[in-house]
């Protein structure tokens, strides 16, 4: 990707997530970007090609978040695992919101484009490329199912905090419970 296309989707985002849906045309990128009217619609000539670009830039900027966070992590346990992830969290809840709520409005816009679904599943499968084996190493017995209900945990969260802010938000005791509550879980039912 080259460095102005680059740019410009970065300023895509910040419209998405400060301004909504509504307001992103590539006019208001161009604005947000610094850059001559008509830059965006030169490397995305429709809205369509925006909108997945976009999409694509947030798929890849959130990966290297959680790629980082693999990094983060030692050994398998779930204390270290929900200290990092919670200190993600908070990251993206303060210091990024703009990309989780840019991420969110494509999420939604997604259920009514299925044009826009195979970046999502691209982000999520490579999200599990790591995500499975760590929780095949914390001991889960359906590593792939779980993992999946931890990404669940983590929307909830992450809509939650950013719909209703609090002060001292502590997603480590929901990540524990979950966590704690598939792997200890019985199959006896």
């Amino acid at each position: 990707m080259t460095d102005r296309r680059q740019h410009l989707l970065d300023a895509a985002i910040r419209v998405l997530g400060t301004r909504g849906l509504r307001q992103l045309t590539h006019r208001a990128v161009d604005q947000a970007a610094g850059l001559p009217q008509g830059s965006t619609s030169n490397q995305f000539r429709t809205r369509d090609a925006l909108l997945t670009a976009v999409l694509e830039r947030l798929v890849e900027v959130e990966t290297a978040a959680w790629d980082a966070l693999a990094v983060d992590l030692g050994p398998a346990d779930v204390t270290g695992f929900v200290t990092v992830l919670g200190r993600l969290l908070r990251q993206f809840t303060a210091d990024r919101r703009d990309l989780v709520l840019a991420r969110h409005s494509l999420f939604l816009e997604a259920a009514v484009r299925p044009e826009l679904r195979p970046a999502i599943t691209a982000g999520r499968q490579r999200l599990a490329g790591w995500g499975v084996p760590l929780m095949a190493g914390l001991g889960s017995t359906d590593p792939q199912a779980h993992f999946r209900v931890l990404l669940d945990l983590v929307e909830g969260l992450l809509v939650g905090q950013l719909a209703h802010p609090e002060p001292d938000f502590a997603p480590e005791t929901a990540l524990t419970a979950l966590l704690t509550g598939l792997l200890t879980g019985t199959s006896d039912s």
